[in-house]
């Protein structure tokens, strides 16, 4: 290549790089007309929304899906093989413990009840015959008109009809067990079942006769996290744990009544159960319900809503507005979350937070807030229901 081509090429390189100034480094003049004097102040603010934390006691809720289960439940069968002689209840019958539900045809039993007492009534006869005798006996011994031996002989007769009379009253006791067994009664209070029999059937050891299930109190028994154990422990031996279940419109309450002593390897649960009352029979057994366990109350809670929170590499934070209308930092700790809203550390609750907008902020960048940009009305406090942190 000759010396004019490298004059041509250089000619053109400097024309080129001549442009290229002026269309990108001649405009950035500044305020001072010096070339790239722009800087991250003339940088235009990020548009925010921004909300007043609330204050307010948190009930902490571990939710859970259970079922209604009785706290006893008999199903009822005859300890002898006989026929149902009367059935004096009807399915679906509320009983008292003790009532009478079946009678048996007790014929057979009460004949040898009646055999008993008359066996007894004998031998007392005997008895007291014999006692005469020995009585009689030590007294013809004093004046000596009887050997010593005649008396042992007649002391002995004795014993053995104090004896005899001893197992008679035995037999009578287990004939009247043996009656007892004719006369079936309801082992606890409760609601009858389906009634499988009817009188002059004949019944086994082995006939479901029906069942009585207790409704009044009543288990709910569900799971939860092993992750809740020690909460629940906690709160069971400070006496705290209250239980709802059932449906949204009308929940009933109760207590925990038992926390299983192994946790589930498979599922990583543990089995609870928890006592309601129920004289309304507002839940039946093998009903399915939705329970919630209030482990422990947070009193003065600082809460905003989950969307202000921010969680990556250096740890979880919210954006507050500062008094310069910059962006700072805040470190938070979720204490617990509850729907759209947490309870939160880490914040007086005087503050400012920056709920959207969060994703282009900087800390120290400059804000605006988005009601005074378009001119509506300026942010609230956060609203948050104070009943029901579950809503």
């Amino acid at each position: 290549m000759n010396k004019k081509n490298i004059g041509v090429i250089a000619a053109a390189a400097a024309i080129i790089g001549g442009a290229a100034w002026y269309l990108h480094g001649a405009g950035d003049t500044g305020a001072a007309g010096t070339p790239g004097a722009k800087g991250a102040n003339s940088q235009p603010a990020t548009v925010v929304n921004v909300i007043k934390p609330l204050r307010q006691d948190v009930p902490v809720v571990l939710q859970s899906n259970g079922t209604v289960t009785p706290v006893s439940s008999v199903d009822l069968h005859p300890q002898i093989t006989s026929t149902i002689r009367k059935v004096h209840i009807k399915e679906g019958q509320f009983v008292k413990a003790g009532e009478l539900m079946f009678s048996l045809d007790d014929r057979g039993d009460v004949a040898n009840a009646d055999k008993a007492h008359a066996q007894i009534a004998r031998d007392q006869a005997a008895l007291a015959d014999v006692e005469r005798q020995y009585k009689r006996s030590e007294e013809l011994v004093a004046q000596k008109f009887l050997s010593q031996s005649a008396v042992d002989t007649t002391r002995s007769q004795v014993e053995a009809a104090r004896a005899l009379l001893a197992a008679d009253r035995a037999a009578l006791r287990s004939t009247g067990v043996a009656v007892s067994y004719n006369a079936i009664r309801a082992p606890m209070g409760g609601r009858v079942g389906a009634i499988n029999v009817f009188p002059g059937s004949l019944v086994q050891p082995a006939t479901s006769l029906t069942s009585v299930t207790q409704l009044n109190p009543i288990n709910v028994s569900f799971t939860l996290p092993e992750a809740a154990l020690a909460d629940l422990l906690a709160a069971q031996k400070r006496g705290a744990v209250a239980v709802q279940s059932g449906s949204v419109d009308k929940p009933v309450s109760g207590t925990l009544s038992f926390i299983d002593n192994t946790v589930d390897p498979v599922t990583g649960t543990i089995r609870v159960k928890a006592q309601f009352d129920n004289r309304d029979s507002s839940l039946w057994p093998g009903q399915y319900v939705n329970t919630r366990v209030t482990v422990q109350t947070l009193a003065g809670a600082v809460v905003i809503p989950q969307a202000a929170i921010i969680t990556n590499t250096r740890g979880t934070f919210v954006y507050v507005v500062d008094a310069d209308q910059t962006a700072r930092q805040v470190a938070v700790a979720r204490l617990h979350a509850f729907g759209l809203n947490a309870a939160v550390s880490g914040l007086t609750g005087d503050e400012q937070v920056i709920t959207d907008g969060k994703q282009n902020l900087r800390p120290g960048g400059k804000i605006k807030l988005a009601a005074a940009a378009t001119g509506a009305k300026p942010s609230g406090a956060l609203r948050v229901a104070t009943k029901d942190p579950q809503a």
